[in-house]
């Protein structure tokens, strides 16, 4: 494979899909950024997400709050859905990056298992749906704010910032450059 230099893009001659992006200091960036997201996540669990307010009466709810009431409620598969897609696998998902990438943008050695880690953090990608989450919410809200008063909460915000992480992180994530990183500092 071509050494393609730091800053520079490969594109593939026939469709012009970008291959490659090497970038300085991307894998410190990623792995600042993917342990932030995971304190945002921990913030968006536990903090209430919105509160409704109808005819006098008020209600304040967490995602862990939702998470607890489906399983309450003989909704039990359900819950452990939202559970795995919106809390668990996209905060595994955050570790498995962190352990993959966190030793190489140090300088060391990859860890053990960091391109089974990494592998399973791409596998998994499309089930993590923590941003899928935040986007049905905020068209849920456009559709309750006629019906009750809607405030949101301190989660809810924290939920709209991991997205944008997430976002931010994955643009500077070039999974080629990773995999060759992994490869030859394996080998040394």
């Amino acid at each position: 494979m071509a050494q393609v230099p730091t800053g520079a893009k490969a594109r593939c001659h026939r469709c012009h899909t970008v291959l490659m992006t090497p970038r300085q200091g991307a894998m410190t960036r990623i792995v600042m950024l993917a342990a932030t997201a995971a304190v945002l996540m921990i913030a968006a669990i536990f903090f209430p997400f919105l509160e409704l307010q109808v005819g006098g009466l008020s209600r304040k709810s967490s995602v862990f709050d939702a998470i607890t009431a489906f399983s309450a409620s003989g909704m039990l598969p359900l819950s452990i859905a939202v559970a795995a897609l919106i809390v668990v696998l996209p905060f595994a998902r955050l570790v498995a990056i962190a352990y993959a990438l966190g030793p190489m943008a140090l300088g060391w050695h990859p860890a053990p298992q960091a391109a089974r880690a990494f592998r399973w953090a791409e596998a998994t990608r499309p089930w993590a749906m923590a941003e899928i989450f935040i986007v049905g919410v905020a068209v849920a809200l456009v559709k309750i704010t006629g019906l009750a008063k809607v405030t949101p909460g301190p989660a809810f915000w924290a939920f709209a910032a991991l997205v944008l992480v997430t976002v931010l992180k994955d643009s500077f994530m070039c999974r080629l450059t990773v995999w060759k990183t992994l490869e030859e500092r394996s080998r040394s």
